[in-house]
């Protein structure tokens, strides 16, 4: 590079190198910044793993943390509209992330049947507060471990397709 920007646009030196060099770098900054957004790839099954954890995480925790808020007149604990809202939120990621891997790698029907088996418990613990815990805890190891295979056999395929294949 040497002394290049010493030079202005057009090639002739520059009666203000910093000037130029201002430039350049809000002109990389700005690029860079974009195209690295541009490159990032979603690991799907990761995002999926974790939404679970974090509902899994909060149907354990959540209770036994907040216990005293009803001391004060607050009940979040059986929020109907949060929990709706997180089973919708793990079958949509979910749904998206496994439906890819099978479409694109290991055509196993195996991790989507255990997901909505799963979503399925899920759901039925809305409809079922006596069975709540014996209802998600199923759940939760049903929805990761469908992740986990689909993870895993996406990872051991990576491609490899069969004559039967649509794409």
């Amino acid at each position: 590079m040497g002394h290049d920007f010493l030079l202005n646009r057009k090639g002739t030196p520059d009666t203000c190198p910093l000037k130029t060099l201002k430039q350049d770098f809000a002109t990389v900054l700005l690029f860079g910044t974009f195209a690295s957004f541009m490159k990032i790839k979603i690991n799907w099954d990761a995002l999926g793993i974790g939404a679970s954890l974090a509902c899994a995480i909060h149907c354990a925790l959540l209770p036994l943390f907040l216990s005293s808020l009803p001391l004060f007149g607050i009940n979040i604990i059986h929020n109907t509209a949060f929990e709706v809202g997180m089973i919708l939120l793990a079958l949509a990621i979910g749904s998206y992330s496994l439906y890819h891997g099978y479409k694109k790698h290991h055509h196993s029907l195996l991790p989507l049947a255990l997901f909505f088996t799963g979503i399925i418990f899920l759901s039925l613990k809305q409809f079922f507060a006596a069975y709540e815990t014996w209802l998600l805890i199923p759940a939760v190891i049903l929805i990761i471990t469908g992740h986990i295979i689909n993870y895993r056999s996406c990872r051991l395929h990576n491609h490899a397709h069969a004559d039967d294949c649509d794409h």
